[in-house]
């Protein structure tokens, strides 16, 4: 089973979150979220941290816990999983 706690904090452009996954292992991980990722995202949505846990769901149906990097912006994740925006948005609506 899969755990994942996050506080975000807000920063000069939008949030700076501290996400914990405890899986088998425990791994820690800061993600900087925008203002602008949040509006194209999670639209109407005022507070990331919904959008940062449906992100770390997505990334752990695809890889470990200590596979994600351990920090990174948001915005990098269609980078590496040109799937992600379209699925976020998704996943974030419901």
């Amino acid at each position: 089973m899969t755990e994942i706690d996050l506080t975000c904090t807000p920063s000069s452009i939008g949030w700076a979150c501290e996400v914990t996954v405890r899986t088998d292992r425990e791994t820690r991980h800061r993600v900087h979220a925008t203002r602008a990722d949040l509006a194209r995202l999670a639209p109407g949505t005022a507070d990331p941290k919904d959008l940062v846990r449906a992100s770390f769901d997505f990334l752990l149906e695809r890889e470990s816990n200590e596979s994600i990097l351990r920090e990174f912006d948001l915005s990098a994740i269609g980078q590496y999983f040109p799937e992600y925006e379209g699925e976020i948005r998704h996943r974030v609506a419901r």
